[in-house]
């Protein structure tokens, strides 16, 4: 990590402690902040579409997949909070991050002040808890990585998981049922593969992949839940190629029902470095103020 001194040699918050406790710590000042309204998307381009097979598309992803056990990213976070479907939005200062990751589902965030570029907060996922450290205020905070009860102030929904869901593209569970729609009309220029979990006694959509047909490249990825909701809505563009793996520059996460989303800039990547254990040890400071979350 290139200009950082926090190299990593070696989960998010309760009603009152901001989970991203970085981002909230560091964007409450007006300067940092500003508000937009959601446009509509506009028309596709119009010029020749491509094919693809569901089995093609499959192991498209399941190449991609594979070809990820770890990686080392440096990229601008942005988050905003709102009506992130439709109306007024308030964005948060960009920050600076670092994101290590490691299968099956190590991964480690480090954010900087966008001021004075010290350390803002330090995340750490090994499993179903996680760990955040916010310097500025000797707290760290500890829990789930799950979202148990809303919180009213949106930015204390965001968990490791977030990132965890949407930086990855996993292919279908061997208890998946696939389908295959061409979403192709004068608005949309897509095919849409999706997975139904297919173990329990009602099967329901689990999770949809979307490939824009122009480059058959993967353009979005939506997970529910058993009820139908969406969980995450992600969105991937410029793709780019980093050494030899091929990965979106550009991720845009929505979570919807915790009414935030997140955006990443990519700006380096390597994939399948070599990681040490200690790069996911994260030890707190003597005297730190601990909060468990439930």
């Amino acid at each position: 990590m290139r200009g950082c001194d926090i190299r990593l040699s070696g989960r998010f918050s309760a009603r009152s402690v901001a989970v991203c406790g970085c981002l909230l710590a560091i964007t409450l000042s007006g300067c940092f902040v500003r508000r937009r309204v959601v446009a509509a998307p506009g028309k596709p381009a119009n010029r020749p579409v491509l094919s693809a097979t569901k089995e093609q598309l499959i192991e498209q992803v399941r190449a991609f997949s594979a070809g990820i056990n770890s990686f080392d990213m440096t990229a601008d976070l942005s988050a905003s909070v709102g009506e992130i479907h439709g109306g007024e939005v308030t964005d948060y200062a960009s920050i600076r991050g670092y994101i290590l990751f490691r299968r099956p589902d190590d991964i480690r965030i480090i954010g900087l002040d966008p001021v004075i570029r010290s350390k803002a907060f330090d995340m750490l996922s090994t499993g179903p808890t996680f760990q955040l450290l916010i310097p500025s205020r000797n707290r760290l905070i500890t829990g789930r990585n799950d979202v148990r009860e809303l919180s009213q102030n949106k930015l204390e929904n965001l968990r490791p998981m977030a990132f965890l869901v949407s930086l990855l593209v996993l292919p279908p569970d061997k208890n998946d049922l696939t389908l295959l729609e061409d979403d192709t009309d004068e608005l949309h220029a897509q095919y849409e593969l999706l997975m139904i979990n297919n173990s329990g006694a009602e099967p329901f959509l689990r999770r949809s992949l979307y490939f824009d047909r122009y480059t058959l490249q993967i353009a979005r990825q939506r997970t529910f839940d058993a009820q139908g909701k969406i969980v995450s809505d992600t969105r991937y563009g410029d793709w780019k190629m980093f050494a030899t793996q091929s990965y979106p520059s550009s991720v845009d996460i929505n979570r919807p029902t915790e009414g935030y989303s997140l955006q990443l800039s990519v700006g380096d990547l390597k994939i399948n470095p070599e990681l040490k254990p200690e790069q996911f040890t994260l030890t707190p400071p003597e005297g730190v103020e601990v909060r468990q979350l439930k």
